[in-house]
């Protein structure tokens, strides 16, 4: 029975046991990278992750694995306050799909890393660059009584980065936006202002990111909750 003194050869020995062949498949077809995966599904990690428990050490273990559930699972049981600047850039250089990007995004709001964002930004690998936008929306969400202005500081890199046209990046850009508008009254002010700025783009990326934002900022739906 795995629990918090499972060291990590035991949890990747466990996590083996519930492999599916025919889950690998199918994650294929969602753009998760399988070439070293299980085919185990997110809730069943996160419920080993739940017996294990948090232990920093063991996480950084996992994570050395190179196999997706494993890494998933270092994700879930890494201590946010024991996660240094350096270990999460470490992570960042491995990552390779979407997946894994946004989970080690909110690890990475959690543990207050927000340094990262400007500096993941500016690096031009799509997933480093991807996890930038990935904490600003999960800042935008989750850190409830977070300074609007923390927030609004990053709409800058939302507007010089709404040209990039790689999928994983545009999609987070536009996310991050979205997360921003819809958070309250004086971010959705801002945030729709360069929605619509992008929209007038002649740049096809940005057009497309600021008229996608644009259609959920402006709804009345919207409008009606955060007023």
């Amino acid at each position: 029975m795995i629990g918090p003194s499972s060291d990590a050869g035991e949890l990747i020995a466990h996590l083996e046991t519930l492999r599916s062949e025919e889950n690998v498949a199918g994650m294929a077809r969602f753009g998760i990278v399988t070439d070293r995966a299980l085919g185990i599904s997110n809730p069943d990690i996160k419920a080993v992750a739940r017996l294990a428990k948090k232990d920093h050490v063991r996480a950084m273990q996992l994570w050395r694995s190179d196999i997706r559930e494993a890494r998933l699972l270092a994700l879930y049981t890494a201590e946010p306050k024991r996660l240094t600047m350096e270990e999460a850039r470490n992570w960042a250089t491995d990552f390779n799909s979407w997946e894994i990007v946004d989970c080690a995004a909110d690890l990475f709001v959690e543990a207050r890393l927000d340094e990262l964002i400007w500096d993941f930004a500016a690096d031009d690998r799509e997933f480093i660059r991807r996890t930038a936008f990935a904490m600003i929306s999960g800042a935008a969400v989750h850190r409830k009584k977070e300074c609007d202005a923390t927030l609004l500081a990053w709409m800058p890199l939302i507007e010089a980065h709404a040209g990039d046209p790689r999928n994983f990046v545009r999609k987070a850009v536009n996310w991050a936006l979205r997360s921003i508008g819809k958070r309250n009254l004086a971010c959705h002010a801002p945030a729709l202002a360069l929605a619509k700025a992008l929209a007038e783009s002649p740049d096809k990326t940005a057009r497309w990111i600021g008229k996608d934002a644009v259609r959920e900022l402006a709804g009345e739906k919207l409008l009606a909750r955060l007023r």
